[in-house]
């Protein structure tokens, strides 16, 4: 068997992956200080791996012996089980692109806890046993625990990464019954949470976790997708060449025409269309006004782009001036009889000498 030929990385493809990295780390980071410093010490539930290992210390009660080290032995071990249930059931590649977030999340929250300890939990928010100098408003401990939990989460599904745990069920469930996975996530984490009844666990604790759950979930679709959206910009104007010419030349943006008819007169017409930051919406709308006032401009959110000049490198092209003179050139050239200049060349056939063209005969002969 051949194996494949192995390329040195590129500079930039080194770059690339230490910042995939880093970002995938600080992610789970943050995600375990969530629950280590604000969801576990309030006495908080929530969905995913780290619900699992609250019902697993609540079921062993606070005066167990384990009950200290039962949220983060549970979380290796349910991390690891679906681990390999995601790795035999989706392949190889996908054990590769978790496991990552299946040991650094666990990690983490083993050493937050450590830091935790070592400060005598400052974050505590519930005065449940009636200790002087302590607040009792849980609500901060839920909104700072969803909060960075979501930016955590958010953060490492920007990069295309995976935190392992409860996501694996999900994407299994979609590969194989065809269901949504943000709804098989949904479930599941709700379902974890609603299973603390069966530790005993109070109602007001359940209610805060079906609301860590919701408002984390909102964070992490808006963190996701921070810097991705952009503003779709469509114009309809009788001047759509000078607005063409302003968006290349001080924007800096790509113009795309698209060929249209008016709906009462049926004249036909140009739309344009570009994609622009929010920030250069007010600027675009201003210098198309100065160009036709009665031009229409409609904007609308798109989620995110891909493509030249968004995810890839921009190309240095010529302002649209010059590009527009090369233009006239060429078809100066096409009217005045140079047509086959601008035309592929036949391939070249050789010639016969007249000798042969003029007696075939005598060639067959030969």
């Amino acid at each position: 068997m051949k194996l494949p030929k192995l390329h040195k990385p590129t500079k930039r493809q080194v770059l690339k992956f230490i910042k995939y990295a880093l970002i995938v780390v600080f992610g789970n980071g943050i995600a375990a200080a969530a629950s280590a410093f604000f969801i576990i010490p309030n006495g908080f539930v929530m969905g995913g791996t780290t619900g699992i290992g609250i019902f697993v210390k609540n079921l062993l009660g606070a005066d167990h012996p384990f009950a200290e080290w039962a949220v983060n032995i549970t979380v290796y071990a349910a991390n690891i089980a679906l681990f390999i249930l995601g790795a035999f059931l989706l392949g190889k590649k996908f054990a590769a692109a978790t496991l990552a977030g299946t040991l650094l999340y666990p990690s983490f929250l083993s050493l937050w806890k450590l830091v935790d300890e070592k400060l005598n939990s400052p974050f505590v928010f519930r005065n449940t046993e009636g200790i002087a100098g302590t607040v009792n408003q849980p609500l901060l401990g839920v909104i700072f625990g969803a909060l960075l939990f979501g930016l955590g989460i958010g953060v490492v599904v920007r990069v295309g990464a995976s935190t392992g745990g409860t996501d694996i069920p999900p994407i299994i469930f979609h590969k194989f019954f065809n269901v949504p996975v943000s709804v098989g996530m949904w479930v599941l984490d709700i379902l974890i949470v609603l299973l603390q009844f069966a530790a005993k666990t109070g109602v007001e604790d359940i209610l805060y976790g079906i609301l860590i759950t919701l408002c984390s979930s909102v964070i992490v679709d808006q963190v996701a997708m921070v810097g991705a959206k952009r503003a779709q910009v469509k114009i309809l104007s009788k001047k759509h060449e000078e607005i063409r010419k302003m968006i290349l030349n001080k924007l800096n943006r790509g113009v795309t025409l698209l060929n249209g008819k008016t709906g009462f007169l049926k004249d036909d017409c140009y739309m344009i269309l570009t994609i622009v930051s929010f920030r250069d919406v007010v600027k675009l709308r201003n210098e198309v006004q100065k160009i036709d006032p009665e031009a229409l401009f409609m904007v609308s959110t798109i989620s995110e782009v891909r493509g030249r000049g968004f995810s890839s490198d921009r190309i240095a092209l010529p302002k649209t001036e010059e590009k527009d003179c090369e233009l006239e050139d060429l078809k100066e050239i096409a009217t005045d009889g140079g047509q086959e200049a601008l035309k592929e060349k036949p391939a070249e056939v050789p010639v016969l000498e007249s000798s042969e063209q003029t007696n075939p005969e005598t060639k067959q002969k030969e």
